[in-house]
């Protein structure tokens, strides 16, 4: 028999026991081997087939809410990025800020701004602006996003990467693993360029993810660069 006590507390408080899924799981198990292994017992299959869609649907809550969450601090990152761009007051500050400050909120391992040029690369006007700035000749962004393949080109690139030379990376060329490609458009007139974020994460950058954030921040970029180039 039941102790009184808990009996009636059961009874004053029933949905105690039936918010418990534990405790009702045990009680249909019960009345399941009561009722012995003839007898279908539909209700308690209903039950099953009622949890497992409770469970699939608190698993996809869970997934839309960390996905929610993770949006929200990329979100937040690119913002902080983007009032970082805006503070220099010198060229080579803000380049100085893209490769130490931006890099860091980024979280990227490796922060390129890549110019076409007809100039020299090795001219000591651009040599002293850093490693940040990588001058390359007419039609370099377009070769390297699309690997030298005669495919359109999107705004947007997103790959897992092994670098083949160092001409790009320099020497983290052997640490990077995936990178971030944002073709940029500086205005009539005007050679292209690009922004590229280098990972030593495989996983960070990957065909599969969005490109909204980046897109964003591509924009706002090259709209600065278009005032540094004027």
């Amino acid at each position: 028999m039941i102790d009184q006590d808990l009996r009636d507390r059961i009874l004053s408080e029933p949905e105690i026991l039936l918010e418990d899924r534990d405790v009702m799981n045990a009680l249909i198990s019960a009345n399941e081997r009561l009722m012995g292994n003839n007898i279908v017992d539909l209700r308690g299959i209903a039950m099953e087939r009622l949890e497992g869609r409770l469970d699939r649907l608190e698993d996809t809550h869970r997934t839309v809410i960390a996905a929610a969450y993770e949006n929200l601090a990329g979100t937040n990152q690119v913002h902080r990025a983007i009032m970082q761009l805006l503070d220099p007051l010198s060229f080579e500050d803000f380049l100085k800020t893209l490769a130490a400050d931006v890099a860091g909120t980024l979280r990227v391992d490796c922060v390129r701004l890549v110019l076409e040029s007809l100039q020299n690369a090795e001219e000591p006007a651009l040599r002293k602006l850093g490693d940040v700035l990588y001058v390359g000749e007419p039609g370099f962004v377009a070769d390297y996003i699309s690997g030298g393949r005669n495919v359109p080109l999107r705004p947007v690139v997103l790959r897992q990467v092994q670098p083949s030379s160092d001409a790009l990376y320099g020497d983290r060329a052997g640490y990077i693993r995936s990178e971030a490609l944002m073709k940029l458009d500086f205005g009539k007139g005007r050679l292209p360029g690009m922004l590229v974020l280098g990972a030593e994460d495989p996983h960070q950058f990957k065909a599969t993810h969005g490109t909204d954030l980046l897109t964003f921040f591509a924009g706002v970029f090259e709209r600065t660069m278009r005032r540094w180039l004027s």
